[in-house]
C-alpha cells in the first residue's frame, strides 16, 4: 500500500485540535477547512478555505453567502455549498429555540444573537416581528416583508393584525441595513412612529425597534429614541 496523501494527516491534526480546544484552537479557516473535509473527501480543502474567507471577507461572510454564489466562486459543488448553507440555518434554528425558551425575556442579548444570524448578513431588507406575552415571553415571530423596507410596504395595521391573532401584549421590531450601517434612516424612524401609534390603538406596546447590520446595531430604546424597553 502506498502512503497517505499529506492532507490526510492535516485533517486528522485539524479534528484533533477541534476536539481537544472546540473553535478556540482554531483559526477561522480552519474552522471551514474542517467542514469542507466532511463534504471533499479526497481533495486537499485548505485552499478552498482560505479563497472563500478571502472572497467574502469572514467565516460570517461565507456562512451568509449564498449556496448559488459558493459554487460559482470556487466551482465546490453543491454538495460543499449546501453543507455550509446548512450550518447557518442550524445557527439560526438554535437560537431561535433558545430565544423561545425562555420563560421571559429580562434581556434584549437573546434577540439581538437571533436577529444577528439570520439578518446581518442578508442581501436585502427584511423587517421581523417579534411578538410576547404580557410576561415577556416569546409567543412567536415573523418576517413580513422583505425588499423595500418603508412605511409604503409595511402596513402598521398588518402589525397590529398579527399581533392580536397571537393574544400578544408587546412586539419587537427588527429589520436590517444591507449596507452595513445600523443608524437608522429618517424613513426608519418615521415606520417606527406610524407604528407605535397604530400599537397604541389597541394597547400593544412596541418594546423596542432593532436595526442590525455587519458593523453592528441600533436600538431605539438603548437611544433613548421611545420608551418602553425590557430592563
Amino acid at each position: 500500500m502506498g502512503e497517505k496523501p499529506d492532507y490526510l494527516g492535516h485533517r486528522e491534526r485539524l479534528r484533533n485540535r477541534f476536539q481537544k480546544s472546540g473553535e478556540e484552537g482554531l483559526g477561522d479557516y480552519e474552522l471551514l477547512e474542517l467542514l469542507l473535509t466532511y463534504a471533499i473527501p479526497r481533495r486537499d480543502v485548505k485552499p478552498y478555505a482560505k479563497s472563500l474567507i478571502k472572497k467574502f471577507g469572514s467565516l460570517a461572510g461565507v456562512l451568509d453567502a449564498d449556496p448559488r454564489e459558493l459554487e460559482e466562486v470556487l466551482h465546490i459543488g453543491p454538495i460543499s455549498s449546501t453543507l455550509i448553507h446548512l450550518v447557518k440555518k442550524i445557527c439560526e434554528a438554535y437560537l431561535a429555540e433558545k430565544m423561545m425558551a425562555r420563560e421571559a425575556l429580562s434581556s434584549p442579548q437573546a434577540v439581538l444573537d437571533f436577529a444577528r444570524v439570520k439578518m446581518a448578513g442578508l442581501p436585502h431588507e427584511a423587517f421581523m416581528v417579534i411578538f410576547l406575552n404580557t410576561k415577556n415571553k416569546i409567543l412567536d415571530y415573523k418576517v413580513i416583508q422583505e425588499g423595500t423596507v418603508d412605511r409604503a410596504v409595511i402596513y402598521p395595521r398588518r402589525i397590529v393584525e398579527e399581533a392580536i391573532a397571537r393574544h400578544a401584549a408587546s412586539v419587537i421590531l427588527v429589520h436590517n441595513h444591507p449596507s452595513g450601517h445600523s443608524e437608522p434612516s429618517p424613513e426608519d424612524r418615521e415606520l417606527t412612529r406610524s407604528i407605535v401609534e397604530a400599537a397604541r390603538t389597541i394597547d400593544l406596546r412596541v418594546l423596542d425597534h432593532v436595526i442590525v447590520g455587519k458593523e453592528g446595531h441600533f436600538s431605539f430604546v438603548e437611544n433613548h429614541i421611545f420608551p418602553g424597553a425590557i430592563r
